[in-house]
């Protein structure tokens, strides 16, 4: 065959095929595991000149494993962790984040427990995969979230607890040993505290404005219980997520709830105007009274006023009665005459052709009567 002559095979020396040279390789060639074995055991030979079980050989080997052992004690703490070494199974010491060093595997060991992690528990509600949605959908747990009222009514609440393990060194190793199952003790503890709560409350602050005592209420009540327990755990918050009457009678509430509101909504309406009103009722009845509290002095005062002149009149009529007799008569005709309409007649012989029944007042220009002096319907 053509073929034969090309040495190495049927394909001829080297990477070559019946169609001529093969593929050539492209880079460095990877170095030989077996050169580098045995180059291995050439100086492992120098440095033990009497062979593997030679007393320098196996002392070597000694110290070789006693190194690895001490350096298997270094471990790293991540920053959300806590390391929690054990020595023969007992508590002994907490580590923080970073690089630290224990005695070797099976002196001690240690935990990483996410301290730092802030947990979630729900109750009343899960958590499901919804593959129609690509997501998770909430799930109601009847059994956990009805719960009875101090008024002897049913209410469906859901909640959230945050919790998280006391950052403490007495703490997480409460947390470790003192409890089995870390979820489901919150998750228990956190369903009794709000059925206490709820039991001792009515339903209408519940349902209203009375959430955020309720939630500081169940935060307390829990935390001291996970206390008591020796839990390590630390409640950080409390979130109500749905507090609503059961679904079989959430119209007929929501009909009686909307009846309340227009009660309040009238109520406030009936209050704006009788702010409105009664404030103007007694502004009147001040203006009146202190109209009358007005007059009573100004006719106290006249009337003080009028028998103070008439003293005074009367203690100079004492010192010269005719003078002030004629005094006084002249003042009362001046008063009384001097708003009139006057004709004098002295009677004299100029005013013989008068004729004595002559209606003179009728003659003369009317005018009005001057404000405050009574006007005289005859003439003199």
């Amino acid at each position: 065959m053509p073929w034969k002559n090309q040495g190495g095979g049927p394909w001829g020396s080297g990477p070559k095929g019946p169609w001529g040279s093969g593929p050539q390789p492209v880079g460095p060639r990877p170095p030989d595991l077996e050169d580098l074995l045995r180059r291995g055991q050439d100086r492992l030979q120098q440095i033990m000149p009497g062979g593997y079980f030679s007393g320098v050989g196996i002392t070597l080997i000694i110290l070789l494993i006693i190194a690895f052992w001490l350096l298997s004690g270094f471990f790293r703490v991540q920053s959300e962790e806590r390391g929690v070494v054990l020595r023969f199974g007992k508590h002994v010491r907490t580590v923080d984040p970073g690089l630290n060093y224990h005695l070797p595997y099976p002196i001690e060991t240690v935990l990483l427990p996410k301290a730092l992690r802030v947990n979630t528990t729900s109750i009343g509600m899960t958590l499901i995969d919804d593959p129609a949605r690509r997501g998770r959908s909430i799930r109601d747990v009847p059994e956990e979230s009805l719960m009875l009222t101090g008024d002897e009514n049913i209410v469906d609440v859901d909640f959230t607890v945050l919790w998280r393990i006391k950052p403490d060194a007495g703490g997480v190793g409460d947390f470790l040993f003192n409890i089995q199952n870390p979820e489901g003790t919150v998750k228990a503890v956190a369903e009794s505290a709000m059925r206490e709560v709820i039991g001792r409350s009515q339903i209408q602050p519940i349902l209203t404005g009375a959430r955020n005592t309720i939630e500081q209420g169940v935060q307390e009540l829990i935390q001291r219980t996970l206390d008591s327990y020796g839990a390590g755990i630390l409640v950080t918050q409390v979130q109500m997520q749905k507090v609503d009457p059961p679904a079989q009678v959430i119209d007929a509430f929501r009909d009686v709830q909307a009846a309340r509101a227009n009660l309040e909504q009238l109520q406030n309406e009936a209050q704006t105007y009788a702010n409105q009103v009664v404030p103007q009722a007694r502004g009147r009845a001040a203006q009146i009274q202190q109209a009358a509290e007005g007059y009573r002095e100004q006719a106290i005062a006249e009337a003080k006023g009028q028998s103070a002149r008439f003293l005074k009149v009367y203690e100079e009529y004492k010192k010269a009665p005719d003078v002030t007799r004629e005094r006084i008569y002249l003042e009362t005709m001046e008063r009384v005459l001097g708003g009139a309409d006057k004709l004098v007649y002295d009677g004299g012989p100029s005013g013989q052709g008068v004729v004595p029944f002559l209606p003179l007042n009728e003659l003369t220009t009317k005018r009005p009567p001057t404000t405050g002096q009574p006007s005289s319907g005859g003439t003199r």
